[in-house]
């Protein structure tokens, strides 16, 4: 019996995310990927990028899907989910070069998604990344009526859900020493944001 949660979404976009983290995770060592839900994209892009070691994250609920996961991949660089809640998380300062997470911050609410960044802050190294994809609005602005009406769909669902505005996300990132440095448009109408950690402060 498979006893592995599966996605669809994760396996249609999982190629295009691969293509900009291999360049954006190239240097890095160590990435800790926070919200790994089913694990999908956790043994996918570790098998991928056999450079770096790849931990996973997640509520408790999730980890058996994770596990499940990583147990049929048995992949050398890939790591067992750590128990992760972003609003309550305490991890080692600087553990991280990189960052990753997928459709996390239009389901938590606002305060949840200011202590995600807050915590990658703490745990990214100078010059470290994060890599963050999903759906975003920019200036006020939906970048298609689609989004628009996912938006609201969110929030009829959860008030404290919806769609981000990117520029709040940067401000979120500076609380944290990070800066914006690259835009990806991906596929179904979402986006990469990549923000790096900057070094004591100094802006590249």
């Amino acid at each position: 019996m498979n006893d592995k949660p599966f996605a669809p979404a994760t396996e249609r976009n999982k190629e295009a995310i691969l293509r900009v983290i291999r360049e954006e995770f190239r240097e890095c060592s160590s990435v800790l990927e926070i919200g790994s839900g089913t694990g999908q994209h956790a043994v996918h892009f570790a098998a991928e990028l056999g450079h770096l070691t790849w931990q996973t994250s997640d509520v408790r609920e999730n980890h058996a899907g994770i596990r499940a996961w990583l147990r049929d991949a048995a992949s050398p660089n890939i790591r067992d989910p750590l128990v992760l809640d972003v609003c309550t998380a305490e991890l080692p300062k600087q553990a991280y070069d990189g960052v990753f997470s997928a459709n996390t911050a239009h389901i938590m609410s606002f305060a949840a998604v200011e202590k995600m960044f807050a915590l990658v802050g703490s745990l990214l190294q100078d010059d470290g990344v994060f890599v963050l994809y999903g759906p975003f609005r920019q200036e006020g602005e939906f970048n298609t009526s689609s989004n628009a009406k996912f938006h609201e769909s969110l929030r009829q669902n959860d008030a404290d859900m919806g769609i981000r505005h990117l520029e709040d996300l940067d401000r979120l990132a500076a609380l944290g020493g990070m800066r914006r440095n690259r835009l990806y448009a991906m596929p179904a109408n979402n986006h990469i944001v990549v923000w790096r950690k900057m070094e004591a402060g100094i802006e590249r």
